[in-house]
């Protein structure tokens, strides 16, 4: 199919604002966009004369921002209805206002694709703070469709993103379920208020990092096995949509195997998913994992998994890890040592069981609302690819 630059679909950029007043601006930051919802988490409302000078592009309703900065992290959003009337976003944004013979939804669905993430990074300049220039987003070629195709692809696309956030919400009040039973049984983990024992996590599990891709190998008869990597551990769940493979020793296979009940944690990325760990439940056979992914394998004698897990995502863990975590522009990391010395309190063994019995039942349903929300988002991901290659 025919293709033409994203810029011939949107209007001119309308520039910078020069004016310097006590007039209130809602403003749009980078950290204002949630590159996993795709949405505007808030606004600053500040005098203009106040705000920073990158302050400076005015906005409106239906107009789609793509961050320059970090395009492998595509946070892009188009603002809404409920948009306040004097927005001015960064200049860290590329403002896309389309034409009257272009959709709007097109456009921005259009930015979160893969074709475009590949295209921008494959652009970007700078090691420590990759980026690409306004002209560069404008230059990214979109495939011709006619205004009526681009609204067909639009509702097609908008409706599957829909059953998506119903799905995600869905899981969302069932682990809040969990969350408030975590508390009402052990209370406040970060005051301690129950007294609990306190040990740390190498004095209750063995914790080892993973294998390296790339990494040279003399001995010749090789197994290809999966191969667990950071993006397949989310917050509370294994995402398998996605396992890859490698290619690896029996010894290698035996050494990092994964076996149920195993707690992953990722060692990096965005300071606020820090620590987020997932327990495998039902690995795949001789699945094993990736050296930036720590296995935790619990003493159950004395941890349960599901008590760890959700221990994991309180402000007790949290705190710790970035109090010691290792950050660089808006990337933080840990390593063995750290974790190895993450505070963990010990409810009684009784305790932890009856919060894991309890979870085990919500999981049930929380397994048949992932299964639907994994098919919906293979099946956007597919009809992505389609329209946008």
């Amino acid at each position: 199919m025919k293709k033409i630059k994203l810029g011939e679909l949107c209007k001119p950029s309308v520039g910078q604002i020069k004016e310097d007043s006590d007039k209130l601006i809602d403003y749009i930051d980078i950290s204002s966009v949630d590159n996993e919802t795709k949405k505007v988490t808030g606004y600053q409302t500040i005098a203009f004369r106040d705000a920073p000078s990158r302050a400076r592009k005015m906005v409106k309703r239906g107009s789609i921002l793509v961050s320059t900065v970090r395009p492998n992290l595509n946070a892009v959003a188009m603002l809404e209805d409920d948009t306040p009337n004097i927005t001015i976003a960064s200049t860290g944004f590329c403002i896309l206002d389309c034409k009257e013979n272009a959709n709007n939804r097109f456009i921005f669905n259009f930015c979160k694709s893969r074709a475009f993430i590949d295209d921008m990074v494959s652009q970007a300049t700078g090691a420590s703070y990759p980026a690409v220039s306004d002209k560069i987003v404008r230059s990214a070629l979109v495939p011709d469709y006619s205004y009526e195709e681009q609204c067909k692809i639009s509702e097609v696309l908008d409706r599957l993103s829909a059953v998506i956030d119903n799905r995600k919400t869905e899981l969302s009040a069932l682990d809040e379920l969990i969350r408030a039973r975590f508390v009402e049984m052990f209370g406040d983990m970060f005051l301690n208020t129950m007294g609990w024992q306190e040990e740390s996590l190498e004095s209750l599990a063995d914790i080892v990092s993973g294998i390296t891709k790339g990494r040279k190998i003399k001995e010749k008869k090789l197994i290809e096995v999966p191969y667990m990597a950071v993006s397949n551990v989310k917050n509370g769940y294994i995402d398998w949509t996605t396992v890859k493979t490698i290619e690896a020793t029996e010894q290698e296979i035996n050494q990092y195997r994964l076996l149920p009940d195993d707690v992953l944690m990722t060692e990096g990325g965005d300071p606020d998913k820090l620590g987020r760990g997932a327990i495998i439940r039902e690995p795949l056979e001789n699945c094993i994992h990736q050296n930036h992914i720590f296995r935790v394998r619990l003493n159950e004698s004395i941890v349960l998994p599901d008590f760890f897990e959700e221990y994991l995502q309180h402000q007790r863990a949290k705190r710790y890890f970035l109090g010691c975590a290792k950050q660089t522009t808006g990337i933080a990391s840990i390593n063995m040592k750290q974790l190895s010395a993450l505070p963990v309190l010990i409810p009684p063994l009784k305790l932890q069981q009856q919060f894991s019995d309890f979870v085990r039942e919500l999981n049930k349903s929380k397994d048949s609302v992932q299964k639907a929300l994994d098919e919906a988002q293979l099946l956007f991901d597919s009809l992505m690819q389609q329209y946008f290659g």
